[in-house]
């Protein structure tokens, strides 16, 4: 049974190309390396360097592999980058999504999808923890092409009998605990990222926005989750939906509890082993004083157990993998 993974040579995709080797299918990968890297994926796994913009290339993918089911990570995914580049997100992951959605169409099987979408189509809400059934209202380009994208497969699914699961995830972290893969971003947005990448001399210090938040210490509170166990949930989804268990479902993927932007860097020290320089800014606009899943759905539906939930976890196995690959995939 082979499963087409679009994205799959990505951050997240890469993790989870590996876990689904390990529970015993075949990938293919579908990718355009804008921003993943060949060097991500096992030794043997048929790659496909194309871009779903273009529709002959996607059924060719399609057609050549037979895919019993595909995941769908392909996407531009940075927030800041979409408010000033709002048509090239549109074209990218709306756009992209819907040739995707055709050509599975013009198949003639119904496909079972699963697809990466993103907390970020909540936007700012008073819910914590939040649920799935929270108002979506994404407050950035990013977040609407995603929202876009799942209204878009669920009406696949009204109309063709798609068959999906949507993964909303949260603060994605961590790296392969055996130290060869990880995040490998031509520009850094995420905090522990950020972290190691000051504490290797790269950046000359970490901002922190706001320490007045109505939290323990003041600083956001963000949920995160291990890029082992997100990949982890593709796979039990995967297998819900070939099982025939569920054929049109919507999970976070989160710990259901947060960690601040003073403890994560508090433990990024720790690690490191050296106080990182930081300075107190002004808090950015929208940024909420906490972002935590309510993840009761995936754990009582799908058996997810994060093997990975401490935060001591999360920052060790992305430091192994940035200390040792300063430069991502570039050596």
């Amino acid at each position: 049974m082979t499963i087409l993974v679009t994205g799959g040579a990505g951050y997240i995709g890469s993790h989870t190309v590996r876990a689904l080797l390990k529970a015993g299918y075949e990938v293919a990968v579908f990718d355009n390396l804008s921003s993943g890297h060949a060097a991500a994926l096992p030794h043997g796994v048929r790659l496909f360097q194309a871009d779903l913009l273009n529709p002959d290339a996607v059924m060719q993918a399609l057609a050549e592999t037979q895919a019993e089911a595909i995941i769908h990570f392909a996407a531009r995914i940075e927030v800041g980058e979409s408010m000033r580049e709002p048509l090239g997100y549109y074209r990218n992951n709306v756009l992209g999504s819907l040739n995707l959605l055709q050509e599975i169409q013009n198949t003639g099987r119904r496909i079972p999808l699963v697809f990466s979408s993103t907390a970020a189509v909540y936007g700012t809400t008073d819910a914590v923890p939040i649920p799935e059934d929270a108002p979506l209202r994404p407050e950035s380009v990013y977040g609407e092409t995603k929202l876009m994208t799942e209204q878009m497969i669920r009406a696949a699914h009204a109309a063709h009998g798609q068959p999906y699961t949507v993964l909303r995830y949260f603060n994605v972290c961590g790296a392969s605990p055996e130290g060869d893969i990880g995040e490998a971003h031509a520009s850094q947005t995420h905090l522990i990222e950020l972290a190691c990448m000051t504490a290797l001399g790269k950046r000359a210090k970490m901002m922190v926005f706001g320490d007045d938040y109505p939290t323990p210490d003041g600083t956001c509170l963000r949920d995160y989750i291990h890029v082992q166990d997100l990949a982890g949930a593709h796979v039990l989804a995967l297998k819900a939906l070939l099982d025939g268990r569920h054929g049109a479902a919507t999970y976070n993927v989160g710990l259901g509890r947060g960690f601040s932007v003073r403890e994560v860097l508090d433990m990024v020290d720790r690690v490191v082993g050296t106080r990182l320089p930081r300075e107190i800014a002004e808090r950015r606009a929208g940024d909420p004083p906490r972002l935590v899943a309510d993840g009761t759905r995936i754990r009582e539906e799908l058996g997810f157990t994060p093997q990975f939930p401490e935060l001591r976890q999360m920052v060790e196995t992305a430091w192994m993998w940035h200390r040792t690959h300063p430069n991502g995939f570039e050596f």
